[in-house]
């Protein structure tokens, strides 16, 4: 076999020395795109497959119960609304806020209705249960009062404030009216001699924080949204993203890599509580 080149051999040597010595870059940023695509797409797509193969069943029961055939697709309507809504209110309601407790045992009674619903309707359907020469009387009066129970738990939820921290300052009616005597007002006050005012006191200089570095570049684009003492949703975060030139992230890798990084190195950044609505700050 003939040898290679001594030019060639030196110029591999480099190039494979190179290999070894360059660092690799993090997990997160060898992620494919069909990946995230498949974790930021797949959700949604899902969802309405399951509202789609759910719907039938529901509309069976409807049926079942006395509506006619048209009228029965709103049974799957309810269903699939309410779970989303409580759901919906549920995770976004604080932890003690009114309301949070009825939204969370509402998403888990909508999550039983409609996995209840399949079973009934196949065992009709494949003739384990019969429907002749009528529907049983219990499937009647439970089918038939779940819409008016969810609308009544949806105008609960709406009705329900959410929790707003009240000011304890004193108005004019609340303050107390204290009456001097005719002594106090004749008695002149006694003279208090002149004090040297105190000297202001600064206040400590913040400590001067070293540069973390991060494992993953982009946490660096990330770190200044907390500044405002809130915890930043994936929203602004994809958007510092983007600003700073490293384009589409999908919302897995930055909550899952990114975040996480980031709340690793300053722990007390995982307790801030999210933050209020702009008509609950005033």
């Amino acid at each position: 076999m003939k040898l290679l080149p001594r030019r060639l051999w030196r110029r591999l040597s480099r190039s494979l020395g190179a290999r070894r010595t360059t660092p690799l870059p993090p997990s997160s940023a060898r992620i494919p795109w069909w990946a995230s695509l498949f974790t930021d797409a797949g959700r949604p797509i899902v969802a309405v497959l399951v509202m789609i193969m759910c719907a039938p069943g529901e509309h069976h029961l409807g049926v079942l119960a006395g509506w006619d055939t048209r009228l029965a697709w709103g049974m799957a309507s309810v269903l699939a609304a309410y779970a989303g809504i409580a759901a919906v209110v549920a995770s976004r309601r604080p932890k003690g806020a009114p309301g949070k407790t009825s939204a969370v045992v509402g998403a888990w009674l909508a999550l039983g209705a409609a996995m209840a619903a399949q079973p009934v309707s196949h065992l009709f359907v494949t003739g384990h249960w019969s429907a002749e020469p009528h529907a049983p009387a219990w499937l009647v009066v439970v089918v038939s009062c779940v819409p008016p129970l969810v609308l009544g738990h949806l105008l609960h939820l709406a009705a329900t404030p959410v929790a707003v921290p009240s000011s304890s300052v004193d108005t004019e009616q609340d303050t107390p009216v204290v009456e001097r005597t005719d002594e106090e007002m004749t008695t002149p006050a006694p003279a208090v001699p002149p004090t040297e005012a105190p000297a202001p006191q600064l206040p400590p200089a913040a400590p001067v924080r070293p540069p973390i570095a991060y494992r993953d570049p982009r946490c660096a684009a990330i770190r200044p949204l907390y500044d405002g003492g809130t915890r930043p949703g994936t929203a602004a975060m994809r958007d510092a993203l983007e600003a700073a030139g490293y384009g589409r992230v999908g919302d897995s890798t930055i909550r899952g890599v990114i975040r996480a990084e980031v709340e690793e190195h300053e722990p007390v950044l995982s307790t801030y509580p999210p933050a209020l609505p702009a008509s609950h700050t005033a």
